[in-house]
C-alpha cells in the first residue's frame, strides 16, 4: 500500500523544511523592527489576512537552489508544496521531483525558476507557481526561493553543527564547483572517445574526469560540520550502498535543517543581537519571495497557528517494485523527445496529470491515500488498534 510504504524520514525533512522556512520569515520580521514582546502576543489575537483557498487553505511553494558559480545555479532541485489548512488544523506537503518532465516548457520542471527569470526579474517565482499549480490543478498563494550558499554562511556564523551520521558514507562522484567541463588534461579527441563511454555507461565518470570530482567521505558518528561540510552531506548523491538513496539524502537534509534550527533559537544566538543581525542580513540576501513585507505578521501568526497541527507529507515518484509500492511516475528509455536526459513522467502520459491531482486532492482533503493497482486514488483504510 503506498501510504504504508511511505518512509518517515520523508515526513520528517518536509516538517523541517517547513520550519525552516517560517524561521526565515520569523527573522525577516526581526528585520523590520516588529519583533517586540507586547507586539508579538498581540498579533495571534488578531484574523489572519493572507491569500486563501475557498475552503480555508494558505498554499506555499518552497524551493531549494545550489547557486554558486556551477551550472544550473538557479534550478530549484528542492520543490515542495505546502498546504496549510487552518480550519481543521493541518499541513499538507507534496514533494515534486526535479526530474519531472513538463511538455509546456520542454524541459524538466527544475528548469522554471530560471525560464521565468529569462523572461522578466521576478518572473521565475512567477513562472514555478503557474507551472506547479497547473501539475496539481491547486492554487499556490506564495512561493519561497533560498539559495543554499546563503544557508552555508549562516551555519559558519552560528559556529557550525553537530551532526550524528548514521552510516559511513562514500561519495566518489561529489562534483567540485566550477570544475564541471574541466577537460583534465584531455585532448579534444580523448574528450569525445571518455563522452562516448559515459554515455554508454562503460566507464565511471570519476575515472574519466578525476579532477571534476572529490571523494566525499564521512564516518559514523558525532560529527562537527562547517557550512561547506554541512551542505556537502545534504546535497551527496552518489554515495556507496544506503546512503545513495533519496531517501537516505532526505533523512541527512533533515538533520542538518533542524541542527540548524536548534541552532539559530538557541540562547548563545538567539539571545545575541550582533549574530541576529548578521544572519537577517545573510538569509535576506538569499531569499526571493512574493511575500509582502506587510504580510510577515500574519506568517508568524500562521506559524503559531499551526502549532501541533497534523503534518501529512507525500512524494511523487515512481514507486517501489520490492515492495509492491506504486507510483504515480516512471522513467522512460532516454530519447531526443526529452532533450536526451534522464526524466520522469505521468503513469498516464506526458502532460496527463490527471491521477497526480486526483492524488494530491486526496491528500489534503482526507490524508494518507493509495494507489490501486488499475490506477485509482483511494483512501487508506484505518487500522484498528485493540488495546489492553
Amino acid at each position: 500500500m503506498y501510504s504504508r510504504q511511505r518512509s518517515n524520514v520523508k515526513k520528517r525533512v518536509s516538517m523541517a523544511l517547513l520550519i525552516f522556512f517560517l524561521l526565515i520569515l520569523g527573522v525577516f520580521l526581526i528585520k523590520t523592527g516588529k519583533y517586540f514582546t507586547p507586539l508579538f502576543q498581540l498579533f495571534f489575537q488578531n484574523e489572519i489576512q493572507l491569500k486563501k483557498t475557498s475552503d480555508n487553505r494558505v498554499n506555499i511553494l518552497l524551493l531549494g537552489v545550489g547557486g554558486g558559480t556551477h551550472d544550473g545555479p538557479d534550478l530549484t532541485d528542492t520543490m515542495i508544496f505546502v498546504s496549510a489548512d487552518l480550519t481543521n488544523k493541518k499541513v499538507t506537503l507534496v514533494s515534486i521531483p526535479r526530474d519531472l518532465w513538463i511538455p509546456e516548457l520542454k524541459q524538466k520542471i527544475n528548469t522554471a525558476y530560471t525560464l521565468g527569470e529569462e523572461k522578466q526579474k521576478g518572473g521565475g517565482l512567477m513562472l514555478a507557481k503557474a507551472t506547479v499549480s497547473h501539475l496539481l490543478n491547486q492554487q499556490i498563494d506564495y512561493a519561497v526561493k533560498i539559495d543554499f550558499n546563503g544557508f552555508v554562511k549562516a551555519v559558519d556564523m552560528v559556529g557550525g553543527l553537530d551532526i550524528t551520521v548514521d552510516n559511513t558514507l562514500d561519495d566518489y562522484q561529489y562534483p567540485i564547483e566550477g570544475k564541471e567541463n574541466d577537460s583534465c588534461g584531455h585532448n579534444d579527441t580523448e574528450i569525445a572517445s571518455l563522452s562516448a563511454q559515459l554515455e554508454a555507461a562503460s566507464v565511471m565518470p570519476q575515472d574519466s574526469f578525476p579532477c571534476r570530482y572529490e571523494h566525499l567521505h564521512f564516518d559514523k558518528g558525532l560529527q562537527k560540520m562547517d557550512g561547506i561540510t554541512a551542505l556537502k552531506f545534504v546535497r551527496s548523491r552518489h554515495a556507496e550502498g544506503e546512503e545513495g538513496s533519496d531517501f537516505a539524502r532526505s533523512k541527512r537534509q533533515e538533520k542538518v535543517i533542524t541542527a540548524f534550527k536548534n541552532k539559530v533559537f538557541s540562547v548563545n544566538t538567539f539571545l545575541n543581537p550582533i549574530k541576529v543581525v548578521g544572519l537577517v542580513n545573510l538569509l535576506s540576501g538569499s531569499i526571493d519571495t512574493d511575500i509582502k513585507t506587510d504580510e510577515y505578521d500574519d506568517f508568524i501568526k500562521l506559524a503559531e497557528r499551526l502549532k501541533g497541527a497534523k503534518i501529512n507529507s507525500t512524494v511523487l515518484d515512481i514507486g517501489d517494485d520490492q515492495t509492491g509500492r506504486i507510483g504515480l511516475l516512471l522513467n522512460p528509455p532516454i530519447s531526443s523527445d526529452y532533450n536526451n536526459a534522464y526524466v520522469l513522467i505521468p503513469t498516464s502520459g506526458v502532460g496527463d496529470y490527471t491521477k497526480i491531482q486526483d492524488y494530491v486532492s486526496c491528500e489534503i482533503k482526507l490524508g494518507n491515500c493509495d494507489i490501486s493497482k488499475n490506477g485509482v486514488i483511494i483512501p487508506t483504510p484505518q487500522v484498528s488498534v485493540k488495546k489492553n
